[in-house]
């Protein structure tokens, strides 16, 4: 993987950072490249993310899906990182005869549009809730369980577990013989995806999930003192910098279908990180060449408050555009739609630079099991890089689980303080 930060200087971008303090804040990388190195070896909370592509058991995934083997469908149900990292690999290693779908939310409507739309008696359902009793995941699982009962599915046949060594959601796979896997010690959700949180969906589809690890294991290998010999740490580093700068919006836009739900599980792991103390950089979500119709205009013209991160695979399958007789188009025939989205991309690229606005360059050389796992690994030391920056509690989630025992109140399921808050709203309603 390949980082460009070319146009984050301020020889090219407003903001931007000089060479001199380019070089200062690489001391400051150094120091916490030391921390995270520490945290690592130590196996501390959160610091054993990085560690994952070497301690996670590939055969142990295969092996608990294997009952599994004849589905023509996966349906993971979990929500924030318990589901963001399965659909971001399943879906950026491509098609597969056994399509994957996800319920990461509540809405009554959604749920029931996409189990009426699986065929339940071949549809693997991948659960995963390290508690066991996060509200949302367990009730779409409740209802889940419910429709397939109703179908004359047999539902503990066609089900495979990721929790924690206890809980509700463990005790049910134990009473009912459920192939289970563990979510991690020490790694938040939202830093699983090189987990069996992770994996086990890509697993069912038939994909390389060792060469998913092994990407990961080489980007570890690239973790360094130094931003300029590591691409994770120049990319979070200069994400920092840039913020610190006024660049506190993050457009992180993909080149790509495929790694469009990246974006998505990107914005989480940013936001959720880093995102205290009245600090952290906001993650938006864009699509190559699509949104190039739309949100570069804000991007390009709009406040100096952004950084446009810029991804792509520099290897990929073309498909030629055909010969036609109308002159206009005639430039485009015989070139390849992945030529046209390369032009695209570099054009976008020169774009925000002429207009002196910061964009970073992040290519991969193939889409492919190892360069997801490189790219998912990569932006997770970037994220814990730019924490240690911020001086942040990278792996808390304080402001997320107010919201959760609030939530909870309201539903009866506990007395918890947080609930009264929501008699206390304001109002100025107009009708």
């Amino acid at each position: 993987m390949k980082v460009d930060i070319g146009n984050a200087l301020g020889t090219v971008a407003d903001p931007g950072i000089g060479a001199e303090a380019l070089d200062a804040l690489d001391d400051r990388v150094a120091t916490a490249h030391d921390r995270i190195a520490a945290g690592m070896a130590d196996d501390e909370f959160g610091y054993a993310s990085l560690s994952l592509p070497e301690t996670t058991d590939a055969e142990a995934i295969q092996a608990a899906v294997e009952p599994l083997a004849d589905s023509d469908a996966v349906l993971t149900v979990g929500i924030g990182g318990s589901a963001l990292g399965a659909a971001t690999v399943s879906t950026a290693l491509g098609p597969s005869d056994v399509d994957h779908r996800v319920l990461d939310n509540v809405d009554p409507e959604a749920v029931t549009e996409t189990l009426a739309d699986l065929p339940l008696d071949s549809t693997a359902v991948n659960v995963v809730s390290r508690s066991g009793t996060t509200a949302e995941t367990l009730s779409n699982f409740l209802v889940v369980r419910d429709a397939m009962e109703d179908a004359g599915v047999d539902w503990t046949e066609r089900t495979v577990v990721t929790t924690g060594e206890s809980g509700p959601l463990r005790a049910l796979a134990e009473e009912h013989g459920l192939p289970a896997l563990e979510v991690p010690e020490g790694v938040p959700g939202r830093f699983s995806a090189l987990s069996a949180v992770g994996l086990v969906p890509a697993a069912i589809q038939g994909h390389d999930v060792e060469g998913v690890l092994a990407g990961g294991r080489d980007a570890m290998d690239s973790l360094s003192g130094s931003l300029y010999d590591c691409p994770a740490y120049a990319y979070g580093a200069i994400a920092y910098a840039l913020d610190q700068r006024g660049a506190s919006v993050n457009a992180v836009m993909p080149y790509a279908e495929r790694l469009e739900p990246f974006a998505e599980w990107f914005a989480q792991l940013w936001a959720e990180s880093l995102g205290k103390d009245g600090l952290g950089q906001t993650p938006a979500r864009a699509l190559g060449a699509t949104d190039q119709h739309s949100q570069l205009q804000l991007y390009r013209a709009g406040p100096r408050d952004k950084l446009v991160t810029l991804v792509r695979a520099t290897d990929r399958e073309d498909r030629t555009i055909p010969e036609t007789d109308v002159e206009d188009l005639a430039y485009l025939g015989g070139a390849g739609l992945g030529d046209l989205l390369d032009a695209e991309f570099e054009a976008t690229e020169a774009s925000l630079a002429a207009a002196g606005r910061p964009n970073v360059r992040v290519e991969l050389d193939r889409l492919d099991a190892h360069g997801i796992g490189e790219l998912l690994y990569a932006m997770e030391a970037a994220c814990i890089l730019a924490g240690e920056l911020y001086g942040v509690e990278t792996f808390t989630q304080p402001a997320v689980e107010w919201g959760k025992r609030a939530a909870r109140g309201l539903l009866g399921g506990g007395d918890f303080e947080e609930a009264a808050a929501v008699d206390e709203k304001a109002e100025l309603v107009v009708e």
